[in-house]
């Protein structure tokens, strides 16, 4: 039987609304999707408050016609910008003559990890493990049944920002529209493109938006590492606009097909129109990597000083994706940025036909985590198997 999703994901300039049906048969088909553009949010408030109702109206409308469907309830996603993440180990003592883990320990076990996690700033909107070891043995996401004498656990809470929760619930009530949860786009995202076995040894996202960029690190289950960057795309675009003395539209068009390093061909110039009655100019690539490769730079060193400063350690084995509209769309743009932090930078896998654009990656990462949610909490397991399942289930809400 077919049910019908609908999320909305804020990014850092745009809004995006998308309608999914789910069935056993097809897990997750868009078929409604709308974008609208705005000026984005600070930690504290809206850059333009006056906009957003209109933007958020935009997206909503483009979705339902597409979708011919009707929206009452939304899901909305709490983007990385207004999220933290705290991840908090915890252990508990396994008793008993056969002292084996059961249900009940990892009960006591998350009881544990929520106390040690005190007193915070937001609301939990996700918590999951990254991973659960019984004594000194190899980490596990099935500890039911191992026998020991301690279970410890790493366990990950996103933490979303109180004025976005009840800013968008009160802009969306306004359009007679309900707030069926809240989720963590980051944590959706992480889990859809960076693949469950790589995972396991700590993979790395990164996302380039418009202005800012969130770089995500995840190990089992869990992002156990968020941190925004306040550089993106918009921030290269101004730079090209300001250096080459040109308007911010032109700047954009260089900056989308600009060509990094030895990509780019002998010879390579970037035409644009650069005034309103349509006169082209010519730019040289010297003259562009001049101005724009800098605040790549810059921008690449933020992010080697988040892995370097995120308290963990990246293995052998340890695998970074790159995505976003800022980098990962133009040709050598993850080569370059490779070479700046001195490791493999690899595309993020195509996961649908549809809107399969780096720039739509937190929206379907979103959305995936949304049904993947509804499926769980609607198909529980029988037996004591089931019930730990059911418990997991019940930690991928606030």
């Amino acid at each position: 039987m077919k049910s019908t999703v609908a999320a909305i994901d804020f990014g850092t300039s745009k809004i995006v609304t998308l309608i999914a049906e789910s069935s056993g048969n097809q897990r997750c088909d868009i078929i409604g999707a709308g974008v609208s553009y705005f000026d984005g949010y600070a930690e504290d408030g809206w850059h333009n408050p006056d906009q957003l109702n209109v933007a958020i109206e935009k997206s909503i409308t483009e979705a339902r016609e597409q979708a011919r469907r009707p929206i009452t309830e939304i899901n909305v996603g709490v983007p990385g910008a207004l999220s933290r993440v705290y991840a908090v180990e915890a252990r508990v003592e396994l008793k008993g003559t056969d002292p084996r883990v059961t249900l009940q320990d990892i009960k006591q076990l998350f009881k544990k990890a929520v106390e040690q996690l005190g007193v915070f700033t937001g609301v939990v909107v996700h918590r999951s493990p990254a991973w659960f070891c019984v004594d000194d043995g190899k980490p596990t996401l099935e500890p039911i049944g191992m026998k020991g004498s301690e279970l410890k656990a790493l366990v990950s809470f996103v933490v979303a920002s109180k004025f976005f929760l009840d800013s968008v619930d009160e802009q969306l009530r306004a359009m007679g529209i309900a707030v069926s949860g809240f989720f963590s786009t980051a944590t959706g995202e992480a889990l859809l493109f960076l693949p469950e076995a790589e995972r396991d040894h700590t993979s790395v996202l990164i996302d380039v938006g418009y202005t800012s960029t969130d770089v995500m690190m995840a190990q089992g289950d869990a992002v156990t590492y968020l941190k925004t960057i306040p550089i993106g795309s918009g921030h290269i675009a101004c730079d090209l606009a300001d250096g080459l003395k040109i308007q911010l539209p032109a700047a954009e068009q260089i900056k989308r097909t600009y060509i990094y390093g030895s990509s780019a061909p002998a010879g390579q110039v970037y035409n644009v129109s650069t005034s309103d009655n349509g006169v082209a100019e010519e730019f040289t690539q010297e003259q562009v990597t001049e101005i724009l490769e800098p605040r790549v730079e810059e921008l690449a060193e933020a992010i080697d000083e988040c892995i370097k400063h995120s308290g963990i350690t990246l293995g052998q084995w340890s695998t970074i994706y790159l995505t976003g509209g800022g980098l990962s769309m133009n040709r050598g743009g993850r080569e370059f940025l490779a070479g700046k932090l001195e490791r493999p930078v690899r595309e993020i896998p195509k996961r649908t036909m549809k809107l399969n654009s780096p720039i739509y990656s937190s929206s379907l990462g979103l959305m995936d985590l949304i049904i993947d949610t509804i499926e769980q909490q609607h198909a529980p397991s029988p037996g004591f198997l089931g019930a730990v399942k059911d418990f997991f289930r019940s930690l991928l809400g606030g």
